[in-house]
């Protein structure tokens, strides 16, 4: 059965909720560069600076790696960029995180909240902990965020108010995905670019293949779960849908 397009007229904001720069350019900012090209507001969430992520001092490595994320962005459209200070490397699922997340939530107004999974072992290999810390504290956040009476003094001391998104959505692959985005075209070749930006980060990692030799090949199997030449998959959860009878 072919998957089907995410309803993208159902929704205007989509808040990208990840660990650290560069998590939203192994594919998924083509998603988002089809967006924002449709008029769509698309904002990132970084809870991390990555400064864990590259041999050089940890503060030298932030600064560096932060201005490479304001490129990525650029690339595809997105201007609202938020980067939060959590360690990179040790994140910590808790109430710190969840109170963080909650914020920009009520802050934003997403109708969409995208987040990370949360699962220990993928079909890549076991998951990075940081990752898996992301993902259950943004899972979690979405729903706080709609509650006045979780972290009240954003409603009460800083004039937030309470916000429910509509949809929760995680990158998916064919086998678990709901829905897909076609990126056939301009969208793919700015999703590539958008890696491309991390130009610093991927030279320190070693044998890291060009973003234009395997990007293209993931999105390829992707699209064929749409019947599309190229397509972003996800999981996604249409959180104001009626009870299923």
């Amino acid at each position: 059965m072919t998957l089907p397009a995410l309803p993208e007229e159902s929704f205007q904001r989509v808040l990208c909720v990840v660990a650290h720069p560069d998590d939203m350019e192994y594919g998924t900012s083509a998603a988002v560069a089809r967006w924002t090209a449709r008029g769509i507001e698309v904002g990132y969430l970084l809870l991390t600076r990555g400064e864990a992520g590259m041999p050089n001092p940890p503060e030298e490595t932030a600064r560096l790696r932060v201005a490479e994320q304001r490129a990525a962005c650029a690339v595809v459209g997105v201007k609202h960029l938020t980067v939060l200070e959590h360690p990179d490397g040790v994140l910590v699922y808790g109430l710190d995180l969840r109170r963080d997340i909650c914020r920009e939530i009520r802050r934003f107004k997403p109708d969409v909240v995208l987040g990370t999974g949360y699962e220990i072992e993928t079909p890549y290999g076991f998951d990075q902990a940081d990752h898996r810390a992301a993902g259950l504290a943004t899972l979690d956040a979405v729903r706080d965020a709609g509650n006045r009476w979780v972290f009240p003094e954003q409603v009460d001391d800083d004039g937030l108010e309470p916000h429910s998104a509509r949809w929760y959505i995680v990158p998916g692959l064919a086998g678990s995905a709901t829905h897909g985005v076609d990126v056939t075209g301009e969208p793919l070749r700015r999703g590539v670019a958008s890696l491309e930006a991390h130009a610093a980060y991927l030279a320190a990692l070693p044998d890291h293949p060009a973003p234009g030799d395997f990007i293209p090949k993931f999105t390829a199997m992707s699209g064929e779960a749409m019947g599309v030449e190229h397509a972003v998959l996800f999981r996604a959860h249409d959180l104001q849908a009626p009870p299923e009878i």
